[in-house]
């Protein structure tokens, strides 16, 4: 495999390294290496300012904003992004429901919903999974009834991200409760400021407010907000997905933290003589392992890369998102360890405490990413697709 980039993609990789160094406002770059929660508004002005300059939707089809680039290519936008602490463009709009409405959409679909989908004119929500119908999503229950010219959705979607700023929400629907669970369920586009649709705050551990539930009472959508045919949602939900597992792995991000804690721990001193915590051996031990496993991931992510054919991933993918999810655990426990106990209290993370940012955000991080390894799919899931398609267990 090649490992140096060609004099191009070294070209292709310097323009995007300025580009997100010196366009994207300071502001939410700040936030982002703090690792701290970005206000709607930031997240908006970020994405337009990627929009903006073509780098938002570069994997959509060229008719629609797209660049056509290379595999590789993706793979330097995605990772310059990252390690330019530059929050990506909103997922649920650019890798979810975008390239759903492309492939699956009518022309009129495509037409009102993509422009305003790339350029965040629309938020999207993402309305899967359920109470009882998570890893199982083909189990769900919310139902849609044919009413004339409409649909009639009742029923309850969960852990829907962001879903206080949404728009709009794709949502899989149960059709046909009398066939296979997988071949009853299609996808409707439903305005969440139709009467009948409520979304109430979750509260996470980390006391954010970052997922919801939706609820659907007798909710009327036109027919023409059909995504495809009647009962061809498990087709466009298992492509959706497939898209969602791309670049799951966050080699640059997790690289900028671990390269960030080996600073902080740097400028921690643990005795009157000036020792730091990076003197202790365990610590700098443990940064070299990260450090390292970092360095085989990157590769790996280059292998998938290179091996990848017709927009479809390689198996060797499922072993990047059950990696990279691991180490950026690993990591945010190593930024706990070293911001000490102070940070673990309810008055550390206050933000009337002494302490600084990052030791203030250590525990809130540490706790909201434990998600790492059952969203883009569980990581106990991804061990089974390890052991069937690349081991032939």
């Amino acid at each position: 495999m090649q490992l140096e980039l060609s004099d191009d993609d070294a070209t292709f990789r310097d323009e995007l390294r300025e580009f997100f160094t010196t366009k994207v406002d300071e502001d939410i770059r700040t936030v982002v290496r703090e690792r701290g929660e970005l206000t709607k508004d930031q997240i908006v002005r970020g994405h337009r300012t990627l929009n903006e300059a073509g780098l938002a939707v570069p994997h959509w089809p060229v008719e629609w904003g797209g660049r056509d680039w290379t595999p590789l290519q993706r793979h330097i936008w995605h990772e310059e992004m990252q390690r330019a602490a530059v929050l990506p463009p909103l997922a649920f709009n650019t890798s979810m429901i975008g390239p759903v409405i492309a492939q699956f959409g009518t022309q009129e679909q495509k037409e009102r919903f993509l422009p305003k989908t790339a350029n965040l004119d629309i938020w999207w929500s993402q309305g899967f999974s359920e109470p009882d119908a998570g890893s199982d999503l083909a189990s769900l229950r919310t139902s849609a009834v044919r009413d004339g010219d409409d649909w009639i959705v009742n029923g309850q979607k969960t852990w829907t991200t962001l879903g206080q700023y949404g728009d709009w929400i794709f949502t899989l629907v149960r059709t046909d409760p009398d066939v296979k669970k997988q071949a009853g369920i299609s996808m409707l586009l439903i305005d969440m400021t139709s009467p009948g649709v409520e979304v109430r705050p979750i509260e996470l551990i980390d006391g954010g407010h970052e997922v919801n539930e939706v609820w659907f009472s007798d909710v009327r959508v036109p027919a023409e907000n059909l995504v495809g045919e009647v009962n061809s949602g498990w087709t466009q939900a298992k492509f959706l997905l497939g898209n969602e597992r791309v670049g799951v792995a966050p080699v640059g991000s997790v690289k900028r933290v671990l390269a960030q804690t080996k600073e902080w721990a740097a400028a921690t001193t643990t005795d009157a003589d000036g020792t730091t915590l990076l003197d202790d051996p365990l610590v700098a031990s443990r940064i070299a392992e990260l450090e390292n496993e970092l360095l085989a991931l990157e590769l790996t992510a280059l292998r998938v890369v290179a091996n990848s054919a017709d927009g479809k991933p390689h198996p060797a993918s499922s072993v990047l998102k059950l990696k990279g999810s691991e180490l950026q655990q690993a990591v945010s426990e190593l930024v706990v360890d070293v911001a000490g106990p102070a940070g673990l209290g309810s008055g550390g993370t206050s933000e009337t405490s002494d302490l600084e940012q990052w030791q203030r955000r250590a525990t809130p991080a540490y706790l909201n990413l434990r998600k790492a390894s059952i969203y883009g799919g569980s990581n106990e899931v991804q061990r089974q697709i390890i052991a069937g398609t690349i081991l032939g267990l």
